[in-house]
Order: structure tokens, then sequence, then C-alpha cells
């Protein structure tokens, strides 16, 4: 491969749960609580510096670098950061799919811009493969996999957005989801919640979008990374 190619990125591999750390909003305790399960960190872009100032340094850097500051780079070593130049995709998106892990907790990258937190939650669906939970200041966000069993306290707030057209059933649920078709523009189902200790959700298809209080991050991540995930990962740009 000549000097002028840009080389592809290597993947970065985890036998235990990846913290992913992005530039925007990160609220107090954040990043703490996701290493706390997931100790090891990756950073998309300028979320490389958001680490080295909580004082932690990035195991891999990925992005297209256009907003990691200098001053940060030159403090970490070269060797992990991996640009990825492409312009079709985004930093969040060119980290995610870098990474091979039991389950990623993704930090930073809620509360800021409405259309960068949007085009998240697009990653999450267009990635259907990935075992991914979003932190933000009062929810978690996880594209739901093929089958899904939570140990949750009855009355837990469980909300379901799909990105798609996406069919299902419930067990342990007020509002049963059975018969229902969901979809982006007709059907929703938010603000549901749990009747008992357990939760099962089974849907016919990928595209569906899990949404839990914080409080729950711990069972989420653990309930997330033994569970089945769906086999097509989409191209960016097509859910």
């Amino acid at each position: 491969m000549g000097d002028n190619v840009p080389r592809p990125a290597p993947l970065f591999r985890s036998d235990t749960g990846v913290t992913l750390l992005g530039g925007g909003a990160l609220g107090p305790g954040d990043l703490d609580a996701a290493l706390a399960l997931a100790p090891r960190l990756v950073a998309a872009d300028g979320g490389a510096a958001a680490a080295l100032e909580a004082g932690h340094m990035p195991e891999a850097v990925y992005g297209d670098m256009d907003s990691l500051p200098d001053a940060a780079r030159a403090k970490i070593p070269a060797a992990r950061i991996h640009t990825v130049p492409e312009q079709e995709s985004t930093d969040f998106d060119k980290a995610l799919r870098h990474i091979v892990a039991p389950v990623v907790l993704a930090a930073g990258f809620t509360g800021a811009r409405v259309d960068h937190e949007l085009a998240v939650y697009h990653v999450l669906a267009a990635r259907a493969a990935a075992r991914c939970i979003v932190i933000g200041s009062a929810d978690l966000v996880l594209h739901a996999p093929p089958r899904l069993a939570l140990d949750l306290p009855a009355g837990t707030r469980l909300s379901l957005f799909p990105l798609a057209e996406v069919t299902g059933r419930s067990e342990g649920l007020a509002w049963p989801i059975d018969g229902l078709a969901f979809h982006p523009a007709r059907r929703i189902g938010t603000s549901n919640r749990t009747t008992g200790s357990r939760v099962a959700l089974d849907f016919d298809g990928p595209g569906m979008l899990l949404i839990l209080p914080r409080a729950a991050l711990a069972r989420a991540a653990a309930a997330l990374a033994s569970a089945s995930v769906w086999s097509r990962t989409a191209p960016p740009g097509s859910v």
C-alpha cells in the first residue's frame, strides 16, 4: 500500500466492556459510571481531549481528527490515533464500527446539539450488530436486540421508539406490545412501565430503540452483553 493511500484503521478488540467517550456534553459521573462497568477507554475524535482532562489516557482514538486539539493530540501516543478520513459517517460511527467488545458504553454523545444526538441514534440502528448503550443525563438508549431479558424493579419506566417498522412481543409490561406495528411516523411506545421484577422483549426485526432510566445502567449492560444481536449492519445513510 503506497504512502499516499490511507491505511485501514485497526479494530479495537476487548474481552471486557469498552467505554467510548465523545466530545459532547459530559455530565458529572458519566465517565466514572461507564468505566466502572466497561474499564477499557476508547475516544471518538475530540472525546480524547475530554478523557485527558478527566485524567485518563485513551487506549485508542478514532475519527477524522477535525475536533481533536493539537495540544491534546501531542499527549497521546501516535500509535493510538487512528484517522478515518471519510466524511460519510460521524465520529461516533467511525469509532463504534471499529470496536469489538461484549458491550460498549458511550458517554459524551448527548445533551448538546440535537442534530448530533439524533445522528447517534441513527448509528445505533444502522450498526444493529453492535451492543452499545448511550448514556444520557437521565436516560439510557440502546438498540434492542432480537430478545432481551432484564431484571428491573416493578414500576420502572421503559420506552420504545422505533426507527423502522418493527413488531414484537413482551412479558412484564403494563401495556403489552404483542400485535402492535410500530413505526416512527405512526406508532411509538413511550412511557410504558414494568409490572414485576423481570421484563422480556422480543422483536421481529431491527430498528427499535429502548429507553431506560439511567439507574438501570448496570443491569442493562449485563443483559445486553449476553444477548444475541442482529446479523445485519446497514451502511451509513440507509436507516
